[in-house]
């Protein structure tokens, strides 16, 4: 569940400007998870969140790093925890999951920013990726792959 809860609040950084952590847990309340304010302030300190300026020039929460761990290692990280097994079906990557994990692997799939993919559709257990030709699913798999292995 926590894993998931990151995983949505890095979605939600990156698609909203969030200011607060209220206005942070209002997003995830909407998203269907339960928080308090001391959860939201642990997962912001353990996700390493910034404050930056936002287009408004007031500060927005951001994705930072600590060390050795950057984003993409943090997605890696769902990936290799979260993915069980893909398949091909002409062209869309079936992607099986931890239960209740599909969630936050599709955000980490999508956060690749893989071109070849026209989007992710999520359930329990399940990712159906569009690849834009099924001749691209082999490379995109190798992709996906390759993205589990970077811790």
């Amino acid at each position: 569940m926590k894993q998931t809860r990151q995983a949505k609040i890095l979605e939600l950084i990156g698609q909203y400007e969030i200011e607060t952590q209220e206005e942070l847990a209002g997003r995830l309340a909407d998203a269907g998870f339960r928080v308090t304010q001391a959860t939201v302030s642990r997962d912001i300190r353990e996700l390493f969140l910034t404050k930056v300026a936002g287009k408004n020039g007031r500060p927005k929460y951001a994705a930072g790093s600590f060390g050795e761990t950057t984003y993409s290692e943090r997605y890696a990280r769902v990936l290799a925890d979260g993915m069980v097994s893909m398949a091909q079906a002409d062209n869309l990557v079936v992607i099986k999951t931890v239960s209740g994990m599909a969630m936050a692997v599709a955000a980490a799939v999508d956060a690749l920013g893989i071109e070849e993919i026209a989007g992710c559709i999520a359930g329990d257990d399940t990712i159906m990726c569009a690849v834009k030709t099924a001749e691209l699913v082999p490379g995109v798999m190798k992709r996906l792959g390759e993205s589990r292995t970077l811790l």
